[in-house]
């Protein structure tokens, strides 16, 4: 079947999955992501600015016929509300919740609460020296009512802490500034500012690895211990920053039952599919564009050839698998990125490569992997809806 350059609401609706064309008078499932699992779970995108503000419409108006939620990419991190003391700046970030509202649609914040983009003078004292425990708590209190009071019940849930989990030694948190400045309980504090700023609004951990056996213990036991210390969390989102063939279904699907175990919901919040080489190499993020030159760190400049796309489809057909097959745990899928192009694979590890992660090419026609999973969502509309 030939894929139109670009998703018009008219050619969706004329779209065959698979590409056979119906008979005559046959019934005609939903076209659309946000239709074909809207029996199972959200399905949500991450977008950037010029996505939601009108500098691309094409983008914005495919992003809305096919998805239910957003979570704005980078438009709602400290760094982009809060650069300096005492001073906001909300645009971008209005945008996201405009967008959301004349779309119907939900919106996620991502994050409150992270080691990485948050300015500097958010953990700096007087005179140089380290804030103190009072005055960081001070301005995390400040910080997540400001934003999260702002958006009372405009944006549905909110990452209140992001990666905080060590990736390796004896401890179960990261040697973040929060930990550092705070202790080992400045999770807590973030999740009751945040309940105080909404009290309705879902509240989130979210981390990535977490389908490695050892993170995915402490994650447990780390929030298990938030659960039982009264702290209101809704559910713990897994990134699911995946390759092609890492990690196994069987560590996505334990992830899945070991976190649900908790008693709370099980999110899908970043997920894309890296089909490039080398990725976690040591010192690979050194790799001048120069020596890029060796194709072999970015095979794939010319567009994905049949043999990779095919995989794609087949990595993304099986995840959504999972997925649907756990539907009474998970509330929401969000693919990380509208298309290619916006990917942020496309610059890590090595800065400049061309990635192919997303369901939609650079020129936002869908691809192999859409349909399959679009065709994965239509078929679990025959089965009872998740309670």
């Amino acid at each position: 079947m030939m894929i139109p350059p670009f998703l018009t609401p008219a050619v969706l609706v004329m779209l065959v999955v698979g590409g056979s064309a119906p008979s005559r008078g046959a019934e005609r499932g939903p076209l659309a992501l946000r239709q074909a699992f809207a029996d199972a779970f959200l399905m949500g995108v991450a977008l950037s600015t010029s996505q939601v503000n009108g500098t691309n419409d094409r983008a914005g108006v495919l992003a809305a016929q096919q998805f239910s939620a957003i979570t704005p990419e980078n438009d709602m991190k400290w760094e982009a509300l809060n650069p300096l003391p005492g001073q906001y700046d909300f645009k971008a970030a209005d945008a996201h919740v405009g967008f959301a509202a004349r779309n119907n649609m939900n919106v996620i914040g991502h994050a409150l609460i992270w080691h990485s983009q948050t300015p500097a003078w958010v953990f700096q004292g007087r005179e140089g020296k380290p804030a103190t425990r009072d005055e960081l708590l001070n301005r995390m209190q400040a910080h997540i009512h400001a934003v999260v009071g702002r958006y009372k019940g405009k944006v549905i849930g909110w990452d209140v802490v992001n990666e905080a989990l060590s990736d390796s030694g004896p401890d179960i948190l990261r040697d973040s500034p929060w930990r550092r400045i705070i202790g080992d309980d400045f999770l807590d504090h973030a999740f009751r500012f945040a309940r105080e700023a909404d009290p309705q609004a879902e509240l989130y951990y979210n981390d990535y690895g977490l389908e490695d056996e050892r993170k995915r213990a402490n994650g447990v036991k780390l929030l298990r211990g938030m659960l039982d210390r009264g702290v209101q969390l809704t559910a713990v989102g897994t990134q699911s920053h995946f390759q092609l063939d890492y990690p196994s279904l069987d560590a996505v699907e334990k992830t899945i039952l070991d976190f649900s175990g908790l008693g709370i919901g099980v999110m899908v919040t970043e997920l894309d599919v890296d089909v490039l080489p080398s990725r976690g190499t040591a010192g690979v993020a050194d790799i001048s564009r120069r020596e890029m030159a060796d194709k072999s760190l970015d095979p794939y400049t010319s567009g994905l050839p049949d043999g990779i796309q095919e995989k794609l489809r087949q990595r993304y057909t099986d995840l959504f698998g999972v997925y649907l097959r756990h539907r009474a745990a998970i509330t929401r899928v969000t693919i990380w990125g509208l298309d290619d192009g916006q990917s942020w694979l496309n610059d890590f590890p090595i800065p400049g490569r061309t990635n192919h992660a997303l369901l939609f090419d650079r020129a936002l026609n869908p691809k192999p992997a859409f349909f399959a999973v679009l065709q994965k969502g239509q078929a679990s509309r025959t089965r009872p809806p998740r309670r």
